[in-house]
């Protein structure tokens, strides 16, 4: 096991016995916490008498921080033992270092990078060490919300008869619209519509004529990057920073809705493309959705509804 090295095989024997008789072979080197030189060495009869001081092996138990771990630990200025031994290397910690330990072990339990436990350790300043914490604990609600999304998709997609969705043709229009459009990255698509659909509501507000909407671009599917465009319908769509008046074309399409939250609704989009294919069709052009219901209308993620719009012509 990793708490068993030759480091604390010799504490067990001549340095523990060192410890009750007060005889000691080498000189140690004090390391002041958190600093990579050394100070004055202790004399031995110093060294038994400082209580305070712990073998690696005995902080490790207190700590539940294997040896191999401290070792990382100390490799990594993250946490530096108390005294080292000159010759032998041998660590040994403070009680005083307990603590210090104790929320190290905490904050990696929770993932978090040794860069970040570094730094909250290392600032002094308590409201700046709760805002990295707490960043941190987004992120990790983040990644929970988007586990609990996938375990969605997945019961979906296993299901042994997937319900049979409802799809509609229509036929739509050319309008002109509010909007603002870039080409982004697939993994970037949530943030940058979140920003510009702020700036479409600043700019549209009252005047909107009906939900929100978005084109996106197959290479955004194939390539991971893509012209997205999201919009407003407007009577009179203004043009004020990044939004500007543009034209969706005519087009037909095959509709269905998603239920729920945007995370998963691949499986929704599958479904729909088999719909498309079964009855002979190909689809033509960016892939179109309309938020119907959606987080500016309830913050209750199971009744939104996203009608997903594929532009379609037949084949035969």
């Amino acid at each position: 096991m990793d708490d068993v090295g030759g480091e604390e095989l010799a504490h067990g024997g001549r340095e523990q016995i060192g410890r009750k008789i007060g005889v000691l072979c080498h000189e140690l080197t004090v390391r002041p916490h958190g600093a990579g030189g050394s100070s004055r060495g202790l004399s031995p009869w110093e060294r038994v008498q400082n209580v305070g001081v712990l073998t690696i092996g005995e902080f490790s138990r207190l700590t539940h921080l294997s040896v191999r771990t401290l070792r990382r630990y100390h490799e990594a200025a993250l946490l530096e033992p108390a005294v080292v031994d000159e010759i032998t290397g041998y660590r040994y910690y403070g009680v005083d270092q307990i603590p210090t330990a104790q929320v190290i072990h905490r904050l990696r339990e929770l993932d978090v990078p040794l860069s970040d436990v570094q730094r909250i350790l290392r600032t002094p300043d308590p409201g700046v060490r709760a805002a990295l914490v707490a960043d941190h604990l987004q992120r990790l609600e983040d990644e929970l919300d988007r586990t609990r999304a996938a375990v969605v998709s997945l019961r979906r997609l296993l299901r042994p008869d997937p319900a049979p969705i409802d799809v509609e043709l229509r036929a739509q229009p050319a309008r002109t619209v509010a909007a603002v459009e870039a080409v982004v990255r697939g993994r970037d698509v949530a943030t940058w519509y979140a920003g510009a659909m702020a700036e479409l509501e600043a700019a549209v507000g009252a005047a909107a004529t009906g939900p929100p909407g978005g084109c996106y671009d197959n290479a955004l599917f194939e390539q991971e990057r893509g012209h997205a465009l999201v919009y407003l319908p407007t009577a009179a769509p203004p043009r004020t920073g990044r939004v500007h008046p543009a034209t969706l074309p005519a087009a037909e399409l095959a509709v269905t809705t998603h239920v729920g939250e945007h995370d998963g609704i691949e499986v929704t989009y599958g479904a729909l493309g088999t719909w498309v294919v079964e009855n002979a069709m190909s689809v033509a052009g960016p892939v179109r959705e309309v938020y119907v219901v959606g987080p500016r209308d309830t913050s209750d993620p199971a009744a939104w509804r996203t009608e997903i719009g594929w532009p379609v012509f037949r084949v035969t």
